[in-house]
């Protein structure tokens, strides 16, 4: 019987590995580049952005999903279902001998708010293990962009944007130029995270571009490759032409 189990659990995984295989290129790019040392400031960041859109329900279920997603495997992606998360997720409310399960109704309803809000996204068909969702990082959830938006406004009128402050290396530093483009490529629009944008300098370093904040913009690796040290307008007009 443990061995037909084993059996069983090895076929889910390369089901999943199928699955995995059917990632667009930005998401091979996200398993790609993920950055364990990155951990802090991306949880800072939930809590900064994201945590605050969210009922305590919704909260409790987006922080399992993380857990089971990004921080254990590095991938965006997990199965779940609504009656695996009535427990060992929060406890319910209820005092004095309630329940110590959520209700069926109550993680639907926390699922469904965090679909509506782009926190998670369906990612297949639902099937007897539950349904695949993609976990949104803040960069991804439209609410937290426009907040992260006038949060790095705020700050850049704050701080001294002089010429020797490196915006390239730094990383605290690079965040804030993906949060004042809102994560998304310069030249395709593409929505992008912090796993998978790129900085491009406007004028390259090879004919004297620094690596102020005001050289800076966000890439995806294709166009940030394609350019090359060609001018930022030819590629946009190449991209919208």
């Amino acid at each position: 019987m443990n061995d037909s189990h084993q059996k069983i659990t090895k076929i889910r995984e390369l089901l999943d590995g199928l699955e995995n295989g059917l990632l667009s290129e930005d998401e091979q790019v996200f398993l790609k580049n993920f950055n364990a040392l990155e951990l802090p400031s991306l949880i800072q960041s939930v809590v900064d952005y994201l945590q605050p859109l969210l009922f305590p329900y919704e909260a409790a279920i987006y922080w399992f999903m993380f857990r089971h997603s990004i921080l254990s495997t590095g991938q965006q992606y997990l199965r779940v279902s609504v009656r695996g998360l009535t427990s060992g997720v929060v406890m319910p409310t209820k005092r004095g001998g309630g329940s110590e399960t959520l209700s069926y109704e109550s993680v639907k309803n926390a699922l469904q708010g965090l679909e509506e809000k782009q926190v998670i996204l369906k990612a297949g068909d639902t099937n007897r293990d539950g349904t695949p969702y993609k976990v949104n990082l803040p960069e991804e959830v439209p609410a937290c962009k426009d907040a992260m938006k006038v949060k790095s406004e705020r700050e850049i009128t704050e701080i001294d944007t002089q010429k020797e402050l490196d915006y390239y290396n730094v990383p605290e530093n690079r965040l804030k130029v993906f949060e004042r483009d809102a994560y998304k490529c310069h030249y395709c629009q593409k929505q992008l995270t912090r796993f998978s944008a790129t900085l491009d300098h406007i004028q390259p370093v090879s004919k004297g571009g620094d690596n102020s904040y005001e050289n800076l913009i966000t890439a995806c690796l294709h166009c940030n490759s394609e350019r090359g040290n060609k001018p930022v307008m030819d590629i946009i007009l190449q991209k919208n032409g």
